[in-house]
């Protein structure tokens, strides 16, 4: 039995139906995305979203197709569209099943007449197959088939215009469409000799996407048709609709590419195998051997960093180590004067390429540190190099060893949404996510090369890390034992944001235990949802907990209150790290949170980000790709700790396994938030020797200003 249920009796019920969306890839870039009912409500929706060159732009050709049962001469027109205040036709009222496995299937009822879809995304080609099969019939069935084209990049909309070309070309039983010069031939062909295609050019006007226009966008556009296919079907009988950019050499080679392409198709048979299969959906083949990671469908592209931070997640837990090597050579092959280029360059993102260092650190330990230097020795010691050297004059490592980043207003840390071209959270200076990631990328780096004997390297790095340790503490260490978000000229700016948690769960951290236990309290006790952590406290008067309202209104709550997936794995990997497999039961209520998540908004899979207030509401991309390897990267934590938990038990003498001495260490982080208590524990002696003598002045926060503010004017 699947994973993924629908309610049968709420399908013809709109406001369930129109919230849960469906998206099939073909690993190159291209895409089809729409409802489960195949009413598209956003402008990214269709059922053919492609690239058409080399370039990273996609493109919605083929925005749906309706179809009709002709029956005594009567039509039932099966489609669902939204027009300015109606609903036209209503399709939905037809339908009496959805299943999502082995490939979405729409199954509809009109009389006597049950009809079966079934929507087959080909991989490695940008193809899109429907298969039609009459299930039932007591009279003759004809069967139309409209399709309506858009030819526009994704992001834009289009609109009836004199320029658009609406004739149809003969193809192998079907035609070729193409409204546009600038844009390939699209053959449109079926599997059934002899089916008719009836040239209608026309304009279908003001089509309504209701998602567009809630978040604050034009909402409306116009779509061609070129014409339609009709054929009859008997009982029993199937006929496959092809939407191809290469001409289908016959009508059997159709039948041959879906029932090939079908039957290599996974089940996605429970919550496990649901979120791989959304996983390999990112990791896509471009041209010019290059192998790239989609951040998010069906609106963002590619990303360096999210790409470094989603890879082990989407790659490895899957044992698919040579999809992560494509991608991490990908980036190193464009490298140019020891950086990355585009987005996965500091110069673009502070933080992309320590995020690398990660990754590698991941990849190790499937294939070896010997095997990491060989590969990406040299790569990781020239971008150190770069960091020391300074970056775009925004960029410098200081002469207390850690990274200050002056960009004004363009944000360069992953909070970087931007309002009339200002950043919403202003954090030049030193980040603390940014240095425990420099931090963590030093020591690595020294690691493999002490193991192989690169001894000039050695020589030259290893004073380094101590120097960042003491200066990371002396100047993010707060009183209340957290971590300051960052610092600038103004001192320590204490708003209670998820950052700090990187310090605690990286391979290397610049803080002790006891400042890891106060950092895990404190996360947990204002950052901590269902959904993941929240960008601010609730506390703060900065905070917005919703994702409603116009684009500004959401980039400003996205990093002042909105709740990221991604962030949620590193939460539980550092209190992993504190109470080992005491954690284990918290974990697995934190992952049985998603369960029923991938039943709605994105189909089997995990969204961008959430409401920061309860319910949660999912928000932003339907599929985001770090989400997704973060919710994998937990159950995988879960599934090492479960296996390593029998074999500490059965140690003999009382002596504990490495797996087993984690949990005597001071029990914090799960058995408090059972509790709902503070954690207690001991600093060690490493902290006392390591103790700060200079504070960083500290900045007040917000909230705190604004509580002065009050008591002078009292």
């Amino acid at each position: 039995m699947s994973a993924l249920t629908f309610d049968k009796s709420e399908l013809g019920n709109l406001e369930y139906s129109l919230q849960r969306e469906m998206l099939s890839t073909d690993r190159m870039g291209g895409y089809m995305s729409t409802t489960i009912v195949c009413c598209n409500t956003r402008r990214y929706h269709g059922l053919m979203v492609a690239p058409i060159d080399d370039s990273d732009r996609t493109y919605v050709l083929l925005s749906s197709l309706d179809e009709t049962v002709i029956q005594h001469d009567q039509t039932f027109n099966l489609a669902l569209h939204r027009f300015p205040g109606v609903y036209e036709p209503r399709g939905h009222k037809y339908i009496t099943d959805f299943e999502y496995t082995p490939t979405p299937s729409i199954t509809y009822r009109v009389g006597g007449v049950i009809l079966r879809k079934e929507m087959l995304w080909i991989h490695k080609r940008t193809q899109l197959m429907i298969r039609y099969t009459l299930l039932d019939a007591h009279s003759e069935t004809r069967l139309r088939l409209r399709p309506f084209l858009a030819f526009r990049d994704k992001h834009a909309l289009t609109h009836a215009n004199m320029e658009a070309d609406g004739h149809s070309y003969p193809a192998v039983n079907g035609v070729k469409c193409r409204l546009y010069g600038s844009f390939p031939w699209l053959y449109l062909q079926t599997s059934k000799p002899g089916t008719e295609f009836i040239p209608a050019p026309d304009w279908y006007y003001n089509f309504e996407y209701l998602q567009d226009l809630a978040r604050g966008y034009e909402g409306h556009e116009d779509l061609m048709t070129t014409g339609y296919f009709e054929t009859e079907l008997k009982k029993g009988e199937s006929i496959i609709f092809s939407a191809s950019l290469d001409e289908m050499g016959s009508t059997k080679t159709i039948e041959e590419v879906f029932a090939a392409s079908i039957a290599r198709r996974t089940h996605k048979i429970d919550f496990l195998s649901c979120l791989e299969h959304s996983a390999r959906q990112f990791v896509i083949r471009r041209p010019g051997n290059r192998t790239e990671v989609i951040a998010g469908y069906p609106w963002h592209g590619v990303s360096g960093r999210q790409a470094f931070v989603s890879l082990p997640g989407i790659t490895l837990q899957q044992d698919h180590k040579e999809d992560c090597i494509d991608v991490l050579d990908t980036q190193v092959r464009e490298m140019q004067q020891g950086m990355f280029s585009g987005s996965a360059s500091a110069a673009a993102a502070v933080d992309a390429p320590l995020w690398f260092f990660w990754t590698l650190q991941r990849l190790g330990e499937q294939i070896g540190g010997k095997e990491i230097w060989k590969r990406y020795g040299k790569a990781m010691k020239e971008l150190l190099e770069s960091y020391r050297r300074g970056i775009a004059g925004r960029i410098a490592l200081q002469e207390n060893g850690l990274i200050r980043t002056a960009a004004g207003d363009m944000p360069l840390t992953w909070m970087n949404s931007t309002i009339a071209g200002r950043a919403v959270t202003p954090r030049d200076g030193f980040q603390v996510e940014v240095n425990a990631l420099w931090y963590n990328a030093v020591c690595y780096t020294l690691e493999l090369a002490r193991q192989e004997k690169d001894k000039a390297f050695v020589k030259e790095w290893e004073a380094l890390p101590a120097h960042i340790e003491n200066a990371f503490r002396e100047l993010f260490l707060l009183p209340e034992g957290y971590l300051a978000d960052y610092i600038d000229e103004q001192g320590a700016h204490d708003d209670i944001r998820p950052n700090m948690i990187l310090a605690c769960c990286l391979p290397y951290k610049p803080v002790d235990e006891q400042t890891r236990i106060d950092v895990i309290r404190t996360v947990r006790q204002h950052l901590l949802t269902p959904r993941g952590l929240r960008t601010l406290s609730p506390r703060n008067p900065l905070y917005k907990g919703s994702q409603e309202g116009s684009p500004e209104e959401r980039d400003f709550a996205a990093k002042n209150g909105s709740v990221w997936p991604w962030l949620l794995s590193f939460y539980v990997k550092a209190c992993f790290d504190i109470d080992g497999a005491a954690y284990l039961p918290t974990a697995e209520e934190i992952l049985a949170n998603f369960e029923e998540e991938i039943q709605s908004y994105g189909i089997g899979s995990i969204g961008e980000l959430y409401d920061a207030d309860p319910p949660y509401a999912a928000r932003g991309a339907i599929s985001q790709a770090w989400s997704v390897g973060a919710i994998l990267d937990i159950y995988h934590m879960i599934q090492g700790y479960r296996a390593a938990a029998p074999k500490a038990k059965a140690t003999k003498g009382g002596r504990k396994t490495a797996a087993a001495k984690e949990p005597a260490q001071p029990k914090t982080t799960a058995s408090a938030e059972k509790a709902g208590q503070t954690p207690a524990g001991k600093s060690t002696a490493k902290k006392d020797a390591a103790a700060p003598k200079v504070q960083a002045p500290r900045r007040k926060s917000a909230a705190a200003e604004e509580k002065t503010k009050k008591t002078s004017k009292k």
